[in-house]
């Protein structure tokens, strides 16, 4: 993440609307696939200052992970939950997680594969990975240019790199319906007029807020109709049969085994 969107990033997550409107998607969807015991362990990778752990306290005993330490405070409240550090190998675990969030992660990343079959070993058996990424290439704007992605997805591009790391989509649909059509807007503006690089800024306070309120109502209106279009994409990913038994399943049938 460069440097200048760095330094607007909390009071983006804390006031921008897409923020706000999707922080509250999120928060459904967990509860809804939530399994009758309770999620256990969370993992939230790329949490940058845990800002979404109060949520996710709700649900579980929630950890992160964060490679940007220009992101984390010393003195945040969840400090001691974060690690500081690549999503690779060093990453220190000691149980698996019953859920791991990756949520705006992949899209920074030329290769995911590596992280998702990461993540994959650290589920518990039955556990499950929740991915959000921004979707369709054709929406690509100079917001993506800041916040240096890779790529934007599809469903028909993220689905081969899961089962490449031995997981399956479970379930998935695009989000935020409305705002693919302003992108799209947006897209063509910057091909005509000369714009500068800067960071998103929170709205004026009454476009912030219908905004918010025009998402979230979309979301309980059409959220049903699974849309093949938006400007982001959700999908919630389980372990499949094709990429052998994950490291932290391993772990529990050895101590079975014992």
């Amino acid at each position: 993440m460069k440097q200048v969107y760095a330094d607007v990033y909390r009071e983006l997550y804390e006031r921008h609307w897409w923020w706000r409107a999707r922080e509250a998607v999120l928060v459904r969807e967990i509860a809804t696939h939530m399994p009758p015991g309770g999620w256990g362990r969370i993992l939230d990778i790329g949490c940058g200052d845990a800002l979404f752990f109060e949520q996710l306290s709700r649900f579980g005993d929630v950890w992160g992970v964060e490679g940007d330490a220009s992101l984390i405070r010393d003195d945040g409240p969840y400090r001691h939950r974060v690690h500081v550090g690549q999503f690779d190998g060093t990453f220190p675990v000691s149980e698996p997680f019953g859920l791991i969030l990756m949520l705006d992660v992949l899209e920074h990343m030329s290769d995911p594969v590596p992280a998702l079959a990461r993540a994959r070993d650290l589920l518990e058996p039955g556990g499950a990975i929740l991915v959000t990424v921004p979707a369709f290439q054709a929406a690509w704007t100079r917001h993506d240019d800041i916040n240096e992605h890779v790529t934007r997805y599809t469903r028909g591009s993220l689905e081969p790199l899961v089962r490449a790391a031995g997981l399956v989509v479970a379930s998935s649909r695009y989000l935020f319906h409305w705002l693919l059509p302003a992108k799209l807007v947006v897209r063509a503006a910057e091909a005509l007029i000369p714009m500068g690089s800067k960071p998103a800024a929170v709205p004026p306070t009454w476009l912030n807020a219908t905004l918010r309120v025009v998402s979230l109502a979309e979301e309980r209106l059409v959220s049903w109709a699974r849309l093949p279009f938006g400007s982001s994409l959700l999908a919630w990913c389980r372990y499949g049969q094709s990429g052998g038994m994950p490291r932290a399943a391993e772990l529990a049938a050895a101590r079975v085994a014992e």
